[in-house]
């Protein structure tokens, strides 16, 4: 399973090198040697602060653009009709690119922060429909959105989202918003595919994962592309980055990802769309 296919038929690499965190000089190394060892679908955010970087790393990679696939978000202070198209020429002006593959709004406006967020998330995604017709992205979608962001915004738009990236590993795998997504058509994106160290730790995974000869992130990754959504593995070590793509040649048994997905909550970010605070 090398692609996924977005409801437009849009292809999407089925493995995605994220950059969170990842700026200045470490960034264009990190996304330098992601492209040496093969990744071409690469993750970044206007809040990553690290879009100029990954522009120049893609550039000077000499990779034709249409055998990358590359992805941005629209940061909250941005979200607005007008705001939006400021903010999305910015993004492209950095990354030193003419359109996006796909473009996310960050994170939903929500109730306990504004009492018109329907209205906010409606406007926002507005300039995202404009945008998306006009051929500047080739595929739409929202980030952190749960079903009743996602039901509002759905019931005010021409074009559904085609993608949700959320926090999706072993120990919290949100698996409400995951059903209502693959209900929808819309295809779920794991950030922290790996979660905190303490996953990676974990006595279930690290047995998994000495039978098949695997690492425990290795195994995390795997269960994941098990329920059908897309990881978004971020480290800046070339070995590890080998390793990320390395996990298609073993399945796990139906026995183990039951193990798996009974496993406590642990790892979880505590970022979460109706507590944020920014």
């Amino acid at each position: 399973m090398k692609y996924f296919t977005l409801s437009n038929q849009t292809k999407i690499p089925s493995i995605g090198f994220g950059t969170y965190k990842a700026k200045g000089e470490i960034a264009i190394e990190a996304v330098t040697n992601a492209l040496r060892t093969g990744y071409t679908h690469i993750d970044t955010a206007a809040v990553y602060e690290n879009e100029q970087e990954i522009g120049f790393a893609i550039n000077d990679a000499k990779i034709p653009r249409e055998s990358l696939f590359l992805t941005s978000k629209l940061w909250n202070k941005e979200r607005g009709f007008n705001t939006t198209l400021k903010a999305f020429e910015k993004t492209l002006t950095r990354l030193k690119t003419d359109y996006l593959d796909l473009y996310l709004i960050h994170w939903p406006a929500d109730p306990h922060q504004f009492d018109n967020w329907a209205e906010l998330n409606t406007e926002t995604w507005r300039a995202f429909e404009k945008l998306y017709q006009e051929g500047k992205i080739k595929a739409i979608g929202v980030s952190n959105f749960l079903p009743k962001h996602l039901d509002a915004l759905i019931a005010k738009s021409t074009i559904s989202p085609m993608v949700n990236q959320i926090e999706f590993h072993p120990g919290y795998w949100q698996q409400e918003v995951t059903e209502y997504c693959k209900g929808k058509d819309i295809l779920v994106q794991a950030w922290s595919p790996l979660g905190r160290a303490k996953i990676l730790e974990n006595k279930t995974l690290t047995n998994i994962a000495e039978k098949y000869n695997k690492t425990t992130a290795q195994i995390c990754l795997r269960w994941v592309l098990h329920h059908k959504v897309l990881p978004l593995p971020k480290t800046v070590t070339p070995k590890r980055m080998k390793e990320n793509l390395d996990i298609f040649d073993f399945e796990l048994s139906t026995e183990e990802i039951s193990l798996i997905d009974k496993l406590p909550q642990m790892g979880f970010s505590k970022l979460h769309p109706e507590t944020a605070d920014f």
